[in-house]
């Protein structure tokens, strides 16, 4: 039976199997020196929080989490110490984030039919945006969530500018990106071969020539790259408590 005769007959008995791979490198490069998933957002890590949001999932059966050598101990200590008993691996990723992730996509069980890959630091996904992107993916083989952008974008060279985009065309892509197992795994293969520069999972699938459906993100599930997103995350937070 094909891949998607596999993925419809699942879907007829029971959702697929999905294992999360979560890339936690937390690089504090625009984060003041702070290793980003380590800084606390509200009362805990914000790998925590991430983490959480996908342990809870009813439709996440596994979570790997790649992350850097010198992390490896307390990520693997915030994984005890929280529980989350559905993370089976904490692995060291490559040295690119697409070389990490393909790193994780290779610890999933065999039993895995989609891999949903979460970045560690966007803690604050709702789970009906990770509920969707993976059934959408059990559907079509590739999801993403996605928002409208609301800025105004324009195409520059040399700060001047060439071109204003349609804004009704263009969407802000996030996490988790959701795709069958083998596909991502090839594409992912196929990035590295080519040393293609992907900036994320979805590229290394449209590159191949697979599409990739977008569901319904969120303006909330943003992404802490900087201390200002930081602050951001605990309005979030605030809001939801």
């Amino acid at each position: 039976m094909g891949l998607f005769g596999r993925l419809r007959r699942r879907k007829n008995a029971q959702t697929p199997y999905c294992a999360a791979v979560v890339p936690a490198a937390g690089s504090a490069a625009r984060m003041e020196g702070q290793d980003k998933i380590l800084t606390i957002l509200g009362d805990y890590p914000v790998l925590v929080h991430t983490l959480r949001a996908l342990n809870d999932s009813a439709l996440i059966q596994e979570i790997v989490v790649v992350t850097r050598g010198d992390l490896i101990v307390p990520v693997g200590q915030i994984c005890r110490d929280f529980a989350f008993g559905k993370v089976t691996k904490v692995i060291v990723g490559g040295d690119t984030r697409t070389a990490s992730v393909l790193a994780g996509a290779r610890e999933v069980s065999g039993e895995a039919e989609l891999i949903a890959i979460h970045d560690g630091a966007r803690p604050l996904v709702p789970p009906e945006v990770v509920d969707a992107a993976i059934l959408r993916a059990a559907e079509c083989g590739a999801a993403a969530p996605a928002v409208p952008v609301k800025d105004t974008v324009k195409r520059a060279s040399g700060a001047l500018v060439e071109a204003t985009l349609d804004r009704d065309s263009l969407f802000a892509v996030q996490t988790p990106q959701v795709f069958h197992a083998d596909l991502i795994r090839g594409a992912l293969q196929k990035a590295l071969d080519d040393g293609a520069a992907v900036t994320d999972d979805c590229a290394a699938v449209e590159r191949i020539g697979m599409t990739v459906a977008l569901t319904e993100g969120s303006y909330e599930n943003i992404k802490i790259t900087t201390p200002t997103d930081l602050l951001i995350a605990e309005a979030i937070l605030s809001g939801r408590e």
